[in-house]
């Protein structure tokens, strides 16, 4: 297809994210799971008496502070975990990936050429990739990313940058996709708040 500029996939097995997808593609296919870490207590208090020190290096370095020791059980606030897989690869005997596994699609990376570089943000937190569906679900949002940005795009102009351009709440409401929080990059910066008028077709506001 006449596409304004490249668009590329990567593909990560893991959040470890060997690949860079999220700096290197307009499209990141990452695993990911969505139910509990799978904890083998007694694998775990093997790593301590190996000399690793939980506190310091697994529950100290843990983004969210979601996982504590007591000695003798490692307790995971799994609502709190955002996959980071540091525990998971600094104990790989005792911690697993939940068994509830899917992936995360995420939008608009790319290399400084027009502009300056981008990362992805996420579009999609978690989705079942299921072989007998024929993944329907990552083509049907791909090909309304396609249709969108093939027709308002600018010549060399890539995904992240038409998003910019164009607004992700204006992107969302083309493509069809509803907001959710984990789309959020970061705080607001402007603490007013403005909603638009709506007109009802009984004219009411």
């Amino acid at each position: 297809p006449f596409f304004p500029y490249k668009y590329k996939f990567k593909f990560a097995g893991c959040p470890n994210g060997c690949v860079a997808s999220i700096a290197r593609s307009d499209c990141s296919v990452i695993g990911v799971w969505k139910d509990d870490i799978q904890v083998n207590q007694e694998r775990v208090q093997e790593y301590e008496k190996a000399g690793t020190d939980i506190n310091a290096e697994a529950c100290d370095l843990c983004p969210t502070r979601c996982m504590e020791w007591d000695g003798t059980t490692l307790d995971i606030d799994n609502s709190n975990c955002v996959k980071c897989m540091h525990c998971i690869n600094l104990m790989p005997k005792a911690l697993k990936p939940g068994k509830e596994r899917g992936a995360t699609i995420l939008i608009g990376s790319k290399a400084p050429i027009v502009g300056g570089a981008l990362l992805s943000s996420v579009f999609v937190p978690f989705l079942e990739m299921d072989p007998e569906s024929d993944y329907e679900d990552p083509k049907e949002l791909t090909e309304a990313i396609w249709d969108l940005w093939g027709e308002h795009g600018k010549a060399r102009e890539r995904t992240g940058e038409f998003i910019q351009r164009v607004g992700l709440s204006n992107f969302l409401e083309e493509i069809g996709l509803d907001p959710v929080p984990e789309m959020v990059m970061h705080p607001r910066t402007n603490p007013y708040i403005f909603f638009d008028d709506e007109i009802f077709e009984d004219g009411a506001e």
